[in-house]
């Protein structure tokens, strides 16, 4: 008789096929085991690319923002300068030395024109409709002009690249006196 054969005759499976067996399994899921470490390894550094993607638009963006908007005090302060011109030239006398008169509107036009290079604009009111978002309303009179129009700028407004620097100081029409 055959030697792998038992007591009762029957056959027996060689140890060897049962062992081989059981490392394949083990073999089988030290592998998959490596394979979904590295789909976890490949998501992280999928997302942390991503992260930092993000992180580089962010930091080039408020760069940009610090170069545009970073001398927003400076820009009002010289705002204060500017209306000093304005003011200047509004009050002074007709017998004035007219080449005083002319050397301040060159210096005046010359601080506006520096000032809009760096992105100041101003805000253009007259009988234009009251915007809440670029005005301020010091007060209401009646005129010929619709009502919530733009009557008269006390202050000018000016804005920075877009952004309000100072809102213009306006005073606004409540109608035809006639409609009061």
């Amino acid at each position: 008789m055959s030697e792998n054969t038992n007591a009762q005759n029957e056959p027996v499976e060689p140890a060897v096929n049962s062992a081989a067996a059981a490392d394949s399994k083990q073999a089988i899921d030290p592998m998959v085991e490596l394979q979904n470490k590295l789909k976890d390894a490949e998501q992280k550094y999928i997302y942390l690319y991503a992260d930092f993607e993000n992180f580089k638009k962010r930091s080039i963006k408020e760069r940009q923002d610090t170069l545009k908007f970073g001398w927003e005090n400076v820009a009002n302060d010289l705002l204060a300068v500017l209306d000093n011109f304005d003011r200047a030239l509004q009050f002074a006398k007709p017998d004035s030395d007219p080449n005083l008169i002319s050397g301040l509107k060159m210096v005046a036009q010359q601080f506006k024109t520096a000032l809009e290079k760096q992105g100041v604009q101003t805000i253009h009111t007259e009988k234009q409709s009251f915007n809440p978002e670029f005005h301020e309303a010091v007060g209401q009179i009646p005129s010929e002009l619709p009502q919530g129009t733009v009557v008269q700028e006390q202050q000018k407004g000016y804005t920075l690249h877009g952004r309000l620097l100072r809102a213009s100081r306006v005073l606004v029409s409540t109608g035809t006196p006639a409609a009061n």
